[in-house]
C-alpha cells in the first residue's frame, strides 16, 4: 500500500520546517557544542528523525525503520568499503617503512608545511575526488598530511576545507550529470555555469587553507605559490568544464595545479620555512642524497597503483562490464511505496529502493584490488598483509557504526520529506531565492554527504522556484552543486571518514566546530555571488 509524502504537516509551513530541522539541530548540538563522539550524535540524530517521521509526517514505522536501515547498509557498502581499504593502502606503507622515502620526496620539493597542504590537501586531493570521489580524497589525503607530521585536527580540518573547489565535478562529473537528469536542462548548460562559479572559490580556497594553518603574515610569504595553485586549478576548472564537459574538470585542473606548483617551486623558495609550533626541526638533508628515483618510485607506487585503479574504475566501458556481477534487490515494504508529488516531483513519482551490492565495480573494491597489487610490489607477505588489513578494521570500528548512522538519517529525512520539507521553506523566499539557492544545496550535501544526492534531492525544486520567481533555472539548478560542496566540510558523513583516517575518533565534534564556519562563509560567499548573477550580471548565465 502506498503512502504519500506531507511536506506540510502542521499546516504551517514554518512550524512543519521547525519539527524537520529537527535531526539537524540534534546533530550541530552534540557535535559542535557537546563534542559528543561522531558514533554516539549519529546514533542520537537518526533515532530523534525516525520519531519525527512517525509522529509528525505519519510515516508507518515499519516504513521509517526500513528506509533507515536501507541508508544504513549504504553506509557500510560502499561508503565504509571506501574508507576501509584508502586507509589500508595508506597503513601499508607506514608498515613497510615506505611513507618515510615518500615523506623524503616531498621535502625535496619543499619543507614548508604550507606548500605541502597546497600540493597534497588541494592538488592531489582534488584528483582522487575528480577520479572516485565519494571520501576517498578525504581518507587518502589527511592520512598523508597525519604521516608527513601534521597535527592531525589540522590534517583532517584542511583536506575537508580543500576538497570544496573540486566537489561538484567529482566522481567522474556525475553530480552535474545527475542534476541534468532530474531537470531535463542540458547538461552542458549546468556544467557551464558551475564552472562559472567555483572558480572563483578555488582561487580563493589555497589562500584560506594558509591563513588557517598559520595567520595572514605568514601566508604573504607564500602568496606567490598560494595564487599559482588556484589561478592554474581554476582556469583549467572554468575552461574544461564550459568546452569540455562536466566528466573531466577535476582531473584537469588538479594535475594543472600539481604540475604547476611542483615546477614554480623548483625555482622559488620561501623566505623561511614554517612549520608547526613544537615540532622538531627538519632532519631530511642527508636522506635527500640518498633519495634514487627507484626508490622514490617504488615507495610511491602504492599511491600511483591507486590513482590508476581508480581512473580505470571511472572509465564507463569498465564499469559497465564490472557491474554485470552486480547483486540487487528490490527493498521490500519500501521499493515504489513512498510517493512523491508537487513542488518536489513534476508529476507523482513512486521512489525506488534498489539496494545493490556493486562488489566488483565499487571504488572501494578497485582500492581492495590497489592493495593487493601493493602487497605484491612491497613484498608484503599474505600472512602480513591479513595482519595489517585486520589491524585496520579494529582501528575502524566506531566508524562502521558512525557512518551507517549519518546514511540512515540522510535516508529517513528524504523518504519521509523531511528534507523536502526545508527545501520548500528555502524555496518561499521570493526574490531573495537566488540568495537561498545555494543554502539548499549546502543543505543536501551536509544531509547525505554527497553533492550527487543533494542534486538529486533538491534539483526538481531548483528548477521549478526558479522559473517561478523570473530566473534562469540554469542558474539556480547550478547553485544546487556550488553551495552543496560548502556543506561537504561539514557532513557527518564526511566527518566521520576524516576523523577515521587521521585518528580523531571520537573527537568528532572537535573537527565539526574547526570547519563549520568556513562552510558557512563559504556558503554566503556562493549565495552572494548566485544573487549578483541573477540580477545584475545575467551575462554570465550561459
Amino acid at each position: 500500500m502506498a503512502w504519500t509524502q506531507v511536506y506540510d504537516p502542521m499546516n504551517n509551513l514554518a512550524l512543519s520546517s521547525l519539527f524537520a530541522a529537527i535531526p539537524i539541530i540534534v546533530i550541530f548540538y552534540l557535535l559542535a557544542i557537546r563534542r559528543t563522539p561522531g558514533q554516539i550524535a549519529g546514533a542520537v540524530a537518526v533515532t530523534s528523525a525516525v520519531l519525527v517521521a512517525i509522529f509528525v509526517y505519519k510515516m508507518p514505522a515499519a516504513l521509517a525503520l526500513t528506509a533507515t536501515g536501507m541508508g544504513a547498509l549504504y553506509g557500510i557498502f560502499p561508503i565504509f568499503w571506501i574508507v576501509l581499504t584508502a586507509i589500508f593502502i595508506y597503513n601499508m606503507t607506514v608498515e613497510t617503512g615506505q611513507f618515510e622515502i615518500v615523506k623524503d620526496s616531498i621535502a625535496t620539493i619543499t619543507d614548508d608545511r604550507r606548500l605541502q597542504a597546497l600540493l597534497i590537501a588541494f592538488g592531489f586531493g582534488a584528483f582522487l575526488e575528480g577520479a572516485a570521489g565519494f571520501g576517498t580524497p578525504v581518507a587518502i589525503s589527511a592520512g598523508m598530511l597525519v604521516g608527513l607530521g601534521f597535527n592531525p585536527l589540522y590534517a583532517a580540518g584542511l583536506c575537508l576545507i580543500a576538497n570544496t573547489a573540486p566537489v561538484a565535478f567529482g566522481g567522474i562529473g556525475i553530480p552535474i550529470i545527475v542534476a541534468g537528469q532530474v531537470t531535463g536542462i542540458d547538461t552542458m548548460k549546468i556544467s557551464a555555469m558551475v564552472g562559472r562559479q567555483l572558480p572563483f572559490l578555488s582561487v580563493i580556497i589555497p589562500i584560506w587553507l594558509v591563513v588557517l594553518m598559520s595567520g595572514w603574515k605568514a601566508m604573504k610569504e607564500v602568496l606567490p605559490a598560494c595564487l599559482v595553485a588556484g589561478v592554474s586549478f581554476a582556469g583549467v576548472q572554468w575552461f574544461s568544464s564550459n568546452y569540455v564537459g562536466p566528466e573531466l574538470p577535476d582531473i584537469l585542473s588538479s594535475l594543472a595545479c600539481i604540475i604547476s606548483l611542483t615546477i614554480f617551486l623548483k625555482y622559488w623558495k620561501p623566505a623561511t620555512i614554517w612549520r608547526f609550533k613544537n615540532e622538531p626541526a627538519p632532519t631530511l638533508v642527508a636522506n635527500r642524497e640518498a633519495l634514487t628515483f627507484g626508490k622514490v618510485f617504488k615507495a610511491w607506487s602504492p599511491f600511483i597503483i591507486l590513482t590508476v585503479m581508480v581512473i580505470l574504475w571511472g572509465l564507463k566501458p569498465v564499469v559497465a562490464t564490472l557491474d554485470a556481477v552486480t547483486i540487487k534487490w528490490l527493498v521490500p515494504g519500501l521499493d515504489k511505496v513512498v510517493m512523491q508529488v508537487a513542488p518536489i516531483a513534476k508529476q507523482p513519482t513512486a521512489l525506488a529502493a534498489l539496494y545493490k551490492i556493486n562488489w566488483l565495480s565499487a571504488a572501494g573494491t578497485s582500492l581492495f584490488i590497489a592493495s593487493m597489487i601493493t602487497a605484491v610490489v612491497l613484498g608484503v607477505s599474505p600472512a602480513r598483509f591479513i595482519s595489517i588489513f585486520t589491524k585496520t578494521l579494529s582501528q575502524l570500528l566506531k566508524p562502521l557504526i558512525t557512518i551507517p548512522c549519518v546514511l540512515g538519517l540522510a535516508y529517513i529525512m528524504n523518504y519521509s520529506g523531511m528534507s523536502s520539507t526545508l527545501g520548500l521553506f528555502l524555496a518561499g523566499t521570493g526574490s531573495f531565492f537566488p540568495f537561498f539557492s545555494p543554502f539548499l544545496g549546502w543543505l543536501g550535501v551536509f544531509l547525505t554527504g554527497s553533492d550527487t544526492s543533494a542534486n538529486a534531492l533538491f534539483g526538481n525544486l531548483q528548477a521549478v522556484t526558479g522559473t517561478q520567481v523570473g530566473v534562469d533555472p540554469i542558474l539556480t539548478v547550478a547553485a544546487n552543486s556550488s553551495g552543496g560542496v560548502c556543506g561537504k566540510m561539514i557532513s557527518p558523513q564526511s566527518i566521520a571518514v576524516a576523523t577515521a583516517a587521521t585518528g580523531l575518533v571520537g573527537k568528532e565534534g572537535d573537527l565539526f566546530s574547526f570547519t563549520v564556519k568556513h562552510s558557512l562563509v563559504l556558503a554566503v560567499i556562493v549565495g552572494v555571488m548566485t544573487y549578483a548573477q541573477a540580477y545584475w550580471l545575467q551575462w554570465m548565465i550561459p
